[in-house]
C-alpha cells in the first residue's frame, strides 16, 4: 500500500512542479505534509488510495494535534490532502474525495508582524564594523547588503524573488523591475528613488569588486561570484539588526510586510498593493486593512482624551 500511495504522491508533486510551476519551497511543504499522511495510512494498514476514507483523514488530523501541531499547521496539511485528492479525481484514480466534508476550526486572523519606519531606516543605515569599513571587500558587501534591504522594503518582493533577480530585470532609468513570482507569473513593480540610488551605488565598483573579473547574471552576488541565497539574506539582516540596535525581530518577510503595511497606512489603493505583492487573491492582501485599523485604534487610545 505504502508504495502505491508514495507513487501517487510523487506523481502529484511532479504535476505541481511542471504544470503549476510552484516554487521549490511550496513543493517541499506539500511533500512533507503528504509524507506524514502516507506514514499514518501505512500504520492504519490502508491498502491503497481508493481505500482511504474520511475517518482515516480525521485520525490523521487528530494525530497531528496530539503531536502538538498548531491549528494553522493542521489546516495546511488538510489543504495539501485536498489538493492531492482533487488531482487523483482528475486523473480518475479515485471516484470520490474523502476530504470533501472535513473541516478544521476557523483560524483566527493573524496580523503580520511589521516594523516601523524608523526601524527600517536603522536597518538600512546600520554602521559597518570598524574592521570591515577599512577593507575594500567589506565596503562592497555593505553596499550590496544595504541595497538588498532597501530594495525589499521599496518593492515588497519575496525573499526568493529578490535573491533570484537578474541584472537585466532591473530598469533603473525607468524606475521599475520585472519579477517572476509564484506560479511563474510575471509582474512589474516600481522602484523608488532611494532604492534606485542604492542599486546604482552597488552596481558600480562594489559589485565588480565582489565578482573580481568573474561573470554572473545574478543581481546580488557573494564574494565567490555566486547568487545570494535566502539563508544568507536572513543572516545578514540579523547582523544588521544587532548592529543597528533594533529590538524588533526583523526577517526578509518582515520587510515585505512593512512595505505593504506602510503603503496601506498611507492610503494606498488595496488593488495596487495586491499587484505589487503578487497576491493572486485580493483577500490575501486585505489583512493589511486590519493592520491599518489597528494602527488607528492605537493612535486613538494614545491621543484621544477618552481613549
Amino acid at each position: 500500500m505504502a508504495a502505491a500511495v508514495d507513487r501517487c504522491i510523487d506523481q502529484f508533486l511532479a504535476h505541481l512542479a511542471t504544470e503549476r510551476g510552484l516554487s521549490p519551497n511550496t513543493l517541499t511543504a506539500y511533500g512533507h505534509d503528504l509524507a506524514r499522511l502516507a506514514d499514518h495510512l501505512e500504520r492504519q494498514r490502508v491498502t491503497g488510495v481508493t481505500a482511504i476514507r474520511p475517518s482515516h483523514l480525521t485520525g490523521f488530523l487528530d494525530a497531528l494535534a496530539r503531536r502538538g501541531l498548531s491549528a494553522r499547521s493542521r489546516a495546511r496539511a488538510l489543504a495539501a490532502a485536498r489538493m492531492f485528492f482533487a488531482y487523483l479525481l482528475r486523473e480518475r484514480m479515485v471516484t470520490a474525495s474523502p476530504t470533501q466534508d472535513l473541516h478544521l476550526p476557523r483560524l483566527g486572523q493573524r496580523l503580520p508582524r511589521s516594523i516601523n519606519r524608523n526601524e527600517v531606516q536603522q536597518l538600512i543605515d546600520a554602521p559597518l564594523p570598524d574592521a570591515a569599513a577599512k577593507r575594500k571587500r567589506g565596503i562592497a558587501i555593505e553596499a550590496r547588503d544595504a541595497a538588498m534591504v532597501e530594495l525589499v522594503y521599496a518593492t515588497g518582493l519575496r525573499v526568493s524573488e529578490v535573491v533570484s533577480l537578474k541584472v537585466n530585470q532591473i530598469n533603473l532609468e525607468a524606475g521599475y523591475l520585472t519579477v517572476i513570482g509564484k506560479g511563474r507569473k510575471q509582474r512589474v513593480v516600481p522602484v523608488g528613488q532611494y532604492a534606485r540610488a542604492r542599486l546604482q551605488a552597488y552596481l558600480g565598483d562594489p559589485r565588480r569588486d565582489l565578482l573580481r573579473g568573474r561573470a554572473s547574471s545574478a543581481l546580488f552576488v557573494t564574494a565567490r561570484a555566486r547568487p545570494m541565497t535566502r539563508q544568507s539574506f536572513g543572516v545578514l539582516l540579523r547582523k544588521r539588526r544587532l548592529r543597528a540596535g533594533v529590538k524588533t525581530k526583523a526577517s526578509p518577510h518582515t520587510l515585505r510586510h512593512a512595505f505593504a503595511t506602510h503603503l496601506v497606512e498611507g492610503g494606498a489603493d488595496l488593488r495596487a498593493v495586491q499587484m505589487m505583492l503578487g497576491h493572486a487573491d485580493i483577500a490575501t492582501t486585505q489583512i493589511y486593512t486590519h493592520v491599518a485599523r489597528e494602527r488607528l485604534r492605537e493612535v486613538h487610545r494614545k491621543f484621544h482624551p477618552r481613549g
